[in-house]
């Protein structure tokens, strides 16, 4: 009877550890999870078309997440898409005339900002403005393109 009793409390503990466990794994996984080190300088960039691009997206130099994206709006002014990102402290040496263009990652087509740093003595500081954007390139749009152009060549 003890060691039945024994048994169900042990099976118990390993269901709670495992619906634990994933937990943290689905909040790792969406990018919901707490960020160690959140601390950073603001940064913001102006994209015409930011695609799928969301919140908590990463910001990366070369491949390496240096940052996430922590704002989405557009503009009043021009309605242009208004993105603020925290970039990390240690990454204080980015040049005035860095670029900014929104990559896709993978089949599955998660989107992120990816950093081109410029050549300028001058470096980038908190609440600053990336001016050189490149859009999202969205696929319906080319597809449209293309078939229109296909009907085009055909008339003629």
């Amino acid at each position: 009877m003890i060691q039945n009793r024994s048994i169900e409390i042990g099976v118990g503990v390993f269901v709670v550890v495992g619906m634990i466990a994933l937990g943290v794994l689905a909040m790792n996984v969406g990018n919901l999870g707490s960020e160690p080190g959140n601390k950073g300088y603001h940064l913001i960039a102006r994209f015409d078309n930011i695609g799928g691009l969301t919140v908590k997206a990463p910001v990366t130099v070369s491949g390496v997440r240096i940052g996430r994206v922590t704002g989405i709006s557009v503009s009043q002014e021009d309605f242009r898409a208004v993105v603020e990102m925290t970039i990390s402290n240690q990454y204080t040496n980015l040049s005035s005339d860095t670029s900014a263009s929104i990559l896709t990652s993978g089949l599955l087509g998660a989107m992120y900002i990816g950093l081109e740093p410029g050549g300028e003595d001058e470096v980038l500081k908190e609440g600053d403005e990336i001016e050189l954007t490149g859009s999202a390139i969205v696929l319906e749009r080319l597809i449209s393109q293309y078939l229109f152009n296909q009907a085009n060549d055909g008339n003629q």
